[in-house]
């Protein structure tokens, strides 16, 4: 990569940004600068003061070709080929070509939002008189050049016609850059030295004006393309990499030989969402997070196919995602589109039916990349067994929080070959994995993965509501508003001096439908257990077996003993993690090794206080 920095006129801007010869790639946001930024940045024009560098990017680059698009407001003939990207001033550049060219009327909005059209214009004497009162000078109208007040009945100022802007004293700045239209409108004027002296002071020295640019060369990558972008663009949203990859595949020349229309990535992605709105729990998966599995995929083959040495690395990593080409998508998007929707029965076996319920979502990546490479025996009773082992091992021990995408390598190298040969070598992510019995005094909340993942793992262990004799299947989740609700309640655990340790903990927690948790209340669970058998019509010994499911024991919810309800409890689940992680949890209070609570862990917000309980 290579750049320049000349110097360029505004004039020329102006006229390469009308010709087309200075266009935007199509990953640009839209146009959206507001009346007051414009008018200011007018007055920075015709004060002569600097108004920072432009960024361009020269075209018929062999690396890249972005589906350019004029400056807003600019119509072109179809077919028009720019010579220059716009990477930065856009903002700048659209706001000046509205404003200073044609009828100089601009698509903008208020402060409010509202979205206005308008024209701008400066008082000549004003700005003649006291180069420091421009800012009283320059005013923006309605794009009729006619300002209202009293519901648009009074009219305070009239620039409708030359005739009367001439009259006003005020000075059209579309005509500012027009040598043969600002001469005929100001020697029109009676006053002719007023004439003589705004074309000295304003109109020519603007034809002077100049702005530096930085410009890339031909030889810019993607990559390249998309950091530089970012370096200059912090005061805007930050670019990614499925607006910059539309505007590339939009580009594709092949595609477009192929079809006679571009390839429209956004609408692309659109349809998958389509294809998936059956299956709430994919609500959450990006158009980036569809793109690092595409390129996981596409990156692989070439990874297994190459016969060096020292072959290309399998990636999820943004420079890889940049380097993706259109045929590399559209050869993985509908197995990837298949292997989501299959990703989502894989958790939905293992009770996990939400968005909201699922503890990393990033973990759908590897997860459905994986699913490809596998095919169908994905499904198998032995390998679908090893999948959900690593599954539970990413998210109880918790290693999806940071540094994702070299995990995700690591487990779509790794994982489809166990998965179908135990023998060969264990994945990192569950060599990685382990959980510790003082972990579960701090997980309180959603913002644990492992709090949801151990809610889900209870209530997958053929759990039924205590109220309603419903099993916790996914129509039934829905349909009961089932969530994770406190077992001995909140406002009971306050008035017996339970801390925020245990009474938050998830081993006092556990899925329950909306009906049943505000039976519940706020009450001793000995008063709430008969209750629930008094308004369920259920005995006992009915209510202690649906208890035992949830890993209760009822002896001491009956008697309120919090203590013994929580370490009984606190084991049974220790139980519960071993068998999903096929690994020894270690009993660091029950062996004393740590004291019963969990300060060496990082505070967790309580968010999950219900109504009934407050």
């Amino acid at each position: 990569m290579g750049f320049q920095t000349p110097m360029y006129t505004l004039s020329q801007y102006l006229e390469e940004t009308r010709s087309g010869r200075i266009q935007l790639p199509d990953f640009q946001r839209g146009y959206k600068w507001d009346d007051e930024r414009i008018r200011q940045l007018l007055i920075t024009v015709l004060r002569g003061h600097p108004m920072g560098v432009v960024m361009l990017l020269e075209t018929n680059n062999a690396l890249v070709r972005f589906k350019p698009r004029p400056i807003a407001g600019v119509e072109l003939k179809p077919g028009t080929e720019p010579e220059k990207l716009l990477l930065d001033g856009q903002q700048r550049l659209t706001s000046l070509t509205q404003a200073l060219t044609e009828d100089g009327v601009v698509q903008t909005k208020d402060v409010r939002g509202k979205l206005l059209e308008r024209r701008y214009f400066v008082h000549m004497e004003s700005a003649l008189e006291d180069i420091n009162r421009m800012d009283e000078a320059v005013r923006s109208v309605p794009a009729d050049g006619v300002i209202r007040t009293n519901f648009d009945r009074d009219v305070v100022l009239d620039l409708s016609t030359p005739d009367k802007q001439r009259e006003a004293g005020y000075f059209p700045l579309n005509l500012l850059f027009d040598p043969t239209g600002s001469m005929e409108w100001l020697f029109a004027l009676e006053d002719k030295s007023l004439a003589f002296s705004f074309m000295e002071n304003f109109v020519s020295p603007a034809g002077k004006y100049n702005i530096p640019a930085i410009e890339l060369d031909a030889d810019t990558d993607k990559a390249a393309v998309a950091t530089v972008f970012e370096k200059v663009n912090i005061g805007g949203l930050p670019l990614n990499v499925f607006e910059l990859l539309t505007a590339v595949f939009a580009g594709d020349g092949d595609y477009f030989a192929a079809t006679g229309s571009d390839f429209r990535l956004n609408d692309d992605w659109q349809e998958t969402r389509r294809q998936w709105a059956d299956y709430p729990v994919l609500a959450g998966v990006e158009n980036t997070d569809f793109l690092q599995a595409v390129t996981m995929l596409a990156t692989r083959e070439r990874h297994l196919a190459s016969e060096s040495s020292r072959p290309r690395a399998i990636s999820a990593k943004r420079e890889d995602v940049l380097k993706l080409e259109l045929t590399d998508y559209l050869k993985w998007r509908d197995p990837l589109r298949e292997a989501f929707i299959w990703a989502s029965a894989f958790l939905a076996d293992r009770h996990i039916f939400t968005s909201r319920d699922i503890p990393y979502p990033k973990q759908l990546v590897p997860l459905a990349a994986i699913k490809v490479v596998l095919g169908n025996s994905a499904d198998m009773h032995s390998v679908s067994a090893r999948l959900s082992t690593w599954y539970w091992s990413g998210v109880l021990g918790e290693l999806y929080g940071s540094a994702t995408e070299t995990r995700f390598v690591r487990d779509i190298e790794a994982v489809p070959t166990w998965a179908v040969n135990p023998e060969s070598p264990t994945p990192r992510t569950i060599l990685d994995a382990n959980f510790t019995e003082s972990r579960l005094h701090s997980m309180r909340t959603r913002n644990s993965a492992a709090y949801k993942g151990v809610a889900a793992l209870v209530m997958a262990g053929d759990t039924r509501d205590w109220m309603e004799d419903k099993l916790f299947g996914a129509v039934q989740h829905k349909d009961m508003a089932v969530d994770i609700h406190h077992i001995f309640p909140k406002r009971w655990c306050n008035e017996n001096g339970i801390d925020d340790e245990h009474r938050e903990s998830i081993v006092n927690k556990t899925m329950l439908g909306a009906r049943t948790n505000r039976m519940i209340g706020g009450v001793a669970p000995s008063s709430y257990l008969r209750k629930i058998e008094r308004e369920a019509g259920i005995t006992e010994e009915e209510l202690d077996r649906l208890l035992t499911a949830h890993l209760i024991d009822p002896k001491y919810l009956r008697t309120d003993n919090f203590a013994s309800f929580f370490s009984a409890r606190r084991e049974e689940l220790c139980l519960l993690i071993e068998s999903v992680l096929d690994k020894k949890v270690q009993r660091d209070i029950s062996q004393g090794i740590a004291a019963e609570d969990s300060s060496h862990f990082e505070e967790e917000a309580f968010i999950e206080a219900t109504p009934e309980e407050a």
